[in-house]
C-alpha cells in the first residue's frame, strides 16, 4: 500500500523490507529507541544527518551537542522547513512537541526548550539514531 505522506509517496511494504524492525517502528509508528543504545548518540563525525526513510537532510553535525540524555541532540534543524512540529499529548498531562520529517512525515523524536543547555537556541532536538543516516563530509 502506498501512503502519501508530506512531500513524497511512501511505499510502506518497500520501506518495511528496507529497514530493520526498530527503525521502521520508530519512523512509521512513533516508537523510541532505548537511551544510550543509538549509533549516533556520541559520534562527532562531521556531516549531514538525513532521514532514514526518504534521505531528506534534517540536521548538520555543527548543531549537534552532547546533552547526556541518551539520544543524539541538536540545537536546530538544517532549515525551518526540514521538519514538521506536532503537539504530542501522548504522555498527558505533559505536553511535548514531536519532530517529524517534513518530506515524508516520519517520526524523528521530540524537541525540548528551556533546559539550560549552553546552545544558541536553548532547544534540545532529541532525535532517535535509528531514524537517521549520517552522511560524512
Amino acid at each position: 500500500m502506498n501512503a502519501k505522506k508530506a512531500g513524497v509517496p511512501i511505499n510502506e511494504a518497500e520501506l518495511k523490507a528496507k529497514l530493520d524492525p526498530l527503525s521502521y517502528d520508530v519512523l512509521r509508528n512513533g516508537a523510541t529507541e532505548r537511551p544510550f543504545t543509538g549509533e549516533y548518540t556520541d559520534t562527532e563525525t562531521a556531516g549531514s544527518y538525513r532521514c532514514k526513510a526518504c534521505d531528506h537532510e534534517l540536521f548538520k553535525s555543527e548543531t549537534k551537542f552532547h546533552s547526556g540524555c541518551g539520544w543524539p541532540s541538536f540545537y536546530a534543524p538544517t532549515s525551518d522547513d526540514a521538519v514538521t512540529l506536532i503537539e504530542d499529548r501522548s504522555l498527558a498531562p505533559r505536553v511535548r512537541t514531536e519532530v517529524r520529517c517534513a518530506n515524508c512525515d516520519s517520526h524523528l523524536g521530540h524537541i525540548f526548550t528551556g533546559e539550560g543547555y549552553d546552545v544558541p537556541t536553548d532547544e534540545r532536538w532529541c532525535i532517535n539514531s535509528v531514524s537517521l543516516i549520517l552522511e560524512p563530509r
